[in-house]
């Protein structure tokens, strides 16, 4: 299992489009994939999941793999978080 800390910079957050793009982009991963915002924990490749978080400008959140790419998930998700969703 993999976990790395990031801290979302974007002024929204996570809201419906940029959540929709880190769902896509866990989707293209084997790895079971998670996101965790205050210990809560939920399914990385579920919107309904993702959007229950209340993830907002500025929030810490960890992600977390377990699979055989489990690196290239971590890293390919971190990417599109610091990119701030190319919004």
């Amino acid at each position: 299992m993999l976990v790395k800390e990031i801290t979302v910079t974007n002024q929204v957050g996570l809201h419906a489009r940029p959540a929709t793009f880190f769902i896509q982009k866990a989707n293209e991963y084997k790895s079971s994939i998670w996101v965790e915002k205050e210990g809560r924990r939920v399914n990385a490749k579920s919107l309904l999941g993702v959007l229950s978080l209340g993830i907002v400008g500025n929030t810490s959140i960890k992600i977390l793999a377990d699979g055989t790419d489990e690196q290239q998930a971590v890293d390919g998700l971190l990417k599109l978080v610091e990119s701030g969703f190319a919004e």
